[in-house]
């Protein structure tokens, strides 16, 4: 009775085995050509269906590691991650991707998509779509979609997606800048003065294009006159008076 009993689970882990194995012969039709299996991994992509896709493009790729649609595959999935909001995995394929072919005529391409998929790491869908302002969020991913885009532009000037690179960069800096402009004055709200002026400065001195830097001047200003330091109180007024004359000047304490 034992060994029959044995015999049970031996030919049980055997049809595990064998239904593993058709499931991956099912995603990758053997008897089709690497060119055919991909262009119906590429259409299945092309419908919007991601995780489908997702599913027989890595099928590909373990399958035909070393053929002529490999790099093809592995660019397809970078998409395909991005698109189904994978955010780890779509930058974990991007980073092999980069380390495995320096050279490759696509890394424009590359180097764009981690941009997007950083820049789409820092959005909160739901708090965009009513408006609610999240720059004073953890700004990891953004600034390090500023950088990907800065490689983008001054690698890549001649892409076609430089200049969408370039413009997402002054969206993110102005994002940036009132980000800082946050900081500083929830620091000088709590009379934190010193920190609030050196976080206003870093936006007068990085995001010098931004709309953001009257209000930063503003800030040091009185951050400066809270402290006592006159002369980079009245070199900051001298700075809002001559750049922004319109812009209103703070009032100052009686010292």
């Amino acid at each position: 009775m034992k060994a029959k009993f044995f015999v049970v689970l031996c030919v049980s882990a055997a049809l595990t085995a064998c239904a593993g194995n058709k499931s991956e012969e099912v995603l990758v039709n053997t008897n089709q050509s690497a060119q055919a299996a991909y262009n119906d991994a590429k259409e299945i992509l092309d419908s919007g269906l991601y995780s489908r896709a997702i599913e027989l493009l890595k099928a590909m790729e373990s399958r035909y590691p070393f053929g002529p649609m490999a790099r093809q595959v592995q660019l397809d999935l970078i998409y395909a991650y991005h698109a189904s909001g994978d955010i780890k995995q779509c930058l974990a394929s991007i980073d092999r991707f980069i380390r495995l072919n320096p050279n490759h005529p696509d890394l424009d391409y590359v180097y764009y998509m981690r941009g997007l998929t950083n820049q789409k790491a820092d959005e909160n869908s739901f708090q965009e779509f009513f408006g609610i302002d999240r720059a004073d969020r953890d700004m990891a991913s953004t600034k390090q979609a500023f950088e990907d885009f800065k490689i983008l532009t001054s690698t890549y000037p001649s892409s076609k997606y430089a200049a969408d690179g370039q413009a997402r960069m002054i969206f993110i800096k102005e994002k940036l800048a009132r980000h800082e402009l946050l900081v500083a004055d929830y620091y000088s709200r709590r009379g934190a003065h010193l920190a609030a002026a050196n976080r206003a400065k870093y936006i007068v001195e990085f995001y010098r294009d931004s709309s953001k830097v009257p209000e930063a001047l503003q800030l040091m200003i009185t951050s400066y006159d809270a402290l006592g330091l006159n002369k980079l109180r009245d070199d900051a007024k001298a700075v809002l008076a001559l750049n922004f004359p319109q812009a209103e000047m703070p009032e100052q304490s009686s010292n």
